[in-house]
């Protein structure tokens, strides 16, 4: 049958869904909404197309265009996800919306094209193609449904940072304060030197995510101390956006928090914790690795424009050492009003 390809629109958005939770490759940064938050949060293209063989979506691809004066312009499947990447029924599909994507980056003259995929695909493989020097893994782990049996695989160490939060007095709460969650995050990220998101960024996930999507904020008596935007998809949960405050370090506040977030997705029905992208050799990578987590190779494949190099926007960069001092000594409300002008153009 002839394989049309055409862009998403309303009437297609909840078939793209289906399709996409279906798909055993498929993940949370598929949904067609992200398409709507990438616009309203910050003002980039999208090119969100499906491929349709006699009236039934055979594939997806979700991509975006990030072009910002500070960090250039480069199509992006997808930005601020971790994962994403044309995902398809067949290798005729995802040979159908890689040379769409290709073309695409030929139209609108950005200087490359990328796709995040969690799993080895076989688009990657095209000539032209160009995988990224390892940089970040993912974390990903089976978790029970009992919560003795989590507690007790989580290794010996970690554990009795847990039970520290919980000796400590720590309590958790689930609300869809996006203010608050953003005020924590923000003077955590500045601490580490990194721009910040706009609140209406987290407001508007919120907003367009609903059930799918909750807070959980640690609180030491009335004090909130940590929390962390989680998503969920099928049955799985992705602790995504979340810092806490300096007393968080003293509490064992951070520690206690991805307890409570995976013990909640436990009873949500969540049999999956996927801890999130890290930079290979960082804080984070090892703070994972004591959770007992075992890291998983991320395939980031660039196609690029002749003479372009593959975007080298994070802050392992030598290049951005003194931005990164720099900024860990800015006052909290100009970090705040900065950052998310910064921070759209990073994707």
């Amino acid at each position: 049958m002839a394989m049309t390809i055409r862009p998403l629109d309303a009437a297609t958005t909840a078939a793209w869904d289906r399709f996409v939770e279906a798909m055993p490759a498929g993940t949370f940064f598929h949904r067609a909404a992200w398409a709507g938050v990438i616009e309203r949060a910050f003002g980039h293209e999208t090119h969100y197309a499906c491929a349709e063989r006699d009236g039934a979506i055979t594939g997806v691809l979700p991509l975006a265009r990030v072009r910002t004066r500070l960090f250039g312009d480069t199509l992006i499947s997808v930005p601020f996800c971790v994962y994403g990447g044309p995902l398809a029924a067949d290798a005729e599909t995802e040979a159908a919306l890689t040379a769409h994507a290709e073309a695409l980056l030929r139209r609108t003259g950005a200087s490359a094209l990328e796709f995040r995929h969690l799993h080895s695909p076989a688009g990657q493989q095209r000539d032209q193609w160009v995988a990224r020097p390892d940089l970040h893994v993912t974390f990903r782990k089976s978790i029970e449904s009992d919560h003795d049996r989590n507690m007790k695989a989580i290794p010996r160490k970690q554990r009795a940072m847990v039970r520290k939060g919980i000796q400590n007095g720590l309590t958790s709460v689930v609300q869809q304060d996006a203010g608050l969650l953003h005020r924590i995050y923000a003077e955590s990220v500045r601490n580490l030197g990194t721009p910040v998101f706009a609140r209406r960024y987290f407001n508007i996930l919120m907003d367009v995510f609903g059930d799918a999507a909750d807070i959980v904020t640690i609180m030491d008596q009335e004090a909130p101390i940590a929390a962390v935007m989680n998503f969920y998809f099928r049955d799985e949960v992705l602790p995504y956006y979340g810092g806490g405050t300096l007393a968080a370090r003293t509490r064992a506040g951070n520690d206690f928090m991805y307890w409570e977030v995976m013990r909640r997705a436990v009873d949500r029905g969540c049999r999956l914790f996927d801890f999130g992208r890290s930079k290979i050799g960082t804080g984070a990578f090892a703070f994972k690795h004591n959770w007992g987590f075992q890291e998983q190779k991320l395939h980031y494949g660039f196609h690029l424009r002749p003479g372009a190099a593959i975007p080298d926007h994070n802050p392992m960069n030598p290049k951005y050492r003194l931005f990164i001092a720099g900024w860990k000594r800015l006052p909290l409300p100009v970090a705040n009003a900065l950052g998310p002008f910064i921070v759209r153009g990073l994707g």
